[in-house]
């Protein structure tokens, strides 16, 4: 490996990975692919360490594990990993985010019952109004992305989750059974369970997360503070294997369909192999690059896989504005602890990976706003305030 001057361990003249086993802990989604397929490819041995990979069934499992020391690092939620950091409905505990691995890839699926409101959710907004009734929707974790996304499209079209909905929390792998049986009116999750709601005639499709926030960030691959401050070669060497595994990812749909024959595999997602071929290889783009269905990115040149601080500040902001967070914090000191670019950069050096010029990016979301990171505290507060804040199913230790 290359000597990078400043680099933790690396600084004492070594640069060897303090362990050579990393257990890592992914769950059974189409975007756990760098993780698996980092493993599958070898390109984990290339940095000297051996991925030890194990299938989790939960996010509340996933963090669990995690905070108790049975996993090194995870396919974690962005924002589950905030919500740990700053303490929400568990002990707090210092974390680190060493990279982004994939950005897009989640939907929210209406029942069939509702397919006429799908793509018009201002009319649904009014038949929950006008007749007074709440919809139960489900998420997979009360701080984590597909949370987020969900109220935030909710919010949009007038729905204000709190009042209209019963929010409940279920894994992601039981949501097309759950819709299935009618114990909800639709969730948010990661592909490919919408797609098998969809293709079990259960569900529809309503809206993509990238509609919601084109390109938003989607897991990172997340580890507790200490042992990132432990272990920075180690680290390091992660990082690197995944840029590898996601550059592999984005070079061709032929990969992309190598890719979802393996997460086929019980040992994996366990899903349909034409059902992940669709959820990864998806349709061919106009400029060149082959992308999912929803615009699943796993590299994108590194933009992809960048532990931007604005996009760690983003899910702070709307667990302020869902009344999760009680008061405003240091969004970007917060931020710059947990999302460690340093390291991220030197193992982009090591892979051979562009880095992008700074560490914000802007992005405007499907309501017109734009979030950059530069006034957090004024962005978190120009949302009306929801009249009423729902706890049913928001209970992260469930």
């Amino acid at each position: 490996m290359a000597d990078l001057a400043g680099g933790g361990a690396w600084a004492a003249g070594s640069d060897q990975p303090e362990i050579d086993t990393v257990r890592i802990g992914f769950m059974p989604l189409a975007d756990c692919a760098p993780v698996v397929m980092a493993s599958v490819l070898g390109l984990d041995e290339k940095y000297g360490v051996k991925f030890a990979l194990s299938r989790e069934l939960s996010w509340t499992g996933m963090r669990d594990r995690l905070l108790g020391g049975e996993l090194d690092a995870g396919q974690v939620l962005y924002g589950l990993l905030y919500g740990v950091q700053t303490g929400i409905g568990t002990q707090q505990r210092s974390m680190a985010a060493l990279m982004n691995l994939n950005q897009n890839g989640q939907n929210i699926t209406l029942s069939r019952r509702l397919a006429n409101y799908a793509h018009e959710p201002a009319q649904l907004a009014r038949l929950l109004h006008a007749e007074r009734r709440r919809l139960t929707l489900a998420h997979t974790f009360p701080t984590g992305n597909h949370a987020m996304f969900l109220y935030y499209w909710l919010a949009a079209a007038g729905i204000d989750p709190g009042i209209d909905c019963q929010l409940v929390t279920v894994p992601p792998g039981q949501m097309a059974a759950s819709l299935a049986a009618g114990h909800m009116d639709g969730f948010c999750a990661g592909e490919p369970w919408g797609q098998r709601a969809v293709r079990d005639g259960a569900g529809v499709l309503a809206a993509s997360s990238e509609q919601v926030w084109p390109n938003h960030p989607g897991k990172v691959l997340g580890t507790r503070a200490e042992f990132a401050d432990k272990h920075p070669n180690t680290c390091r060497a992660m990082v690197a294997a995944l840029l590898e595994a996601a550059r592999w990812l984005d070079a061709s749909r032929t990969n992309r369909e190598a890719a979802a024959e393996v997460l086929a595999s019980p040992a994996y997602v366990n899903a349909a192999r034409e059902v992940l071929t669709y959820c990864l290889a998806g349709r061919h783009s106009e400029c060149g690059g082959w992308r999912g269905h929803n615009g699943l990115r796993f590299y994108a040149d590194g933009e992809a896989s960048f532990p931007w601080l604005s996009d760690g500040m983003w899910f702070m902001t709307q667990h302020r504005r869902w009344g999760l967070l009680r008061e405003d914090l240091d969004y970007l000191a917060v931020a710059r602890s947990v999302n460690r670019v340093k390291l991220y950069r030197e193992a982009a050096e090591l892979s051979g990976t562009p880095l992008p010029q700074g560490e914000l990016r802007s992005s405007t979301l499907m309501d017109g706003k734009v979030w950059d990171g530069s006034d957090p505290e004024g962005y978190a507060s120009s949302f009306a305030p929801p009249a009423r804040h729902s706890r049913e199913g928001g209970n992260p230790s469930s």
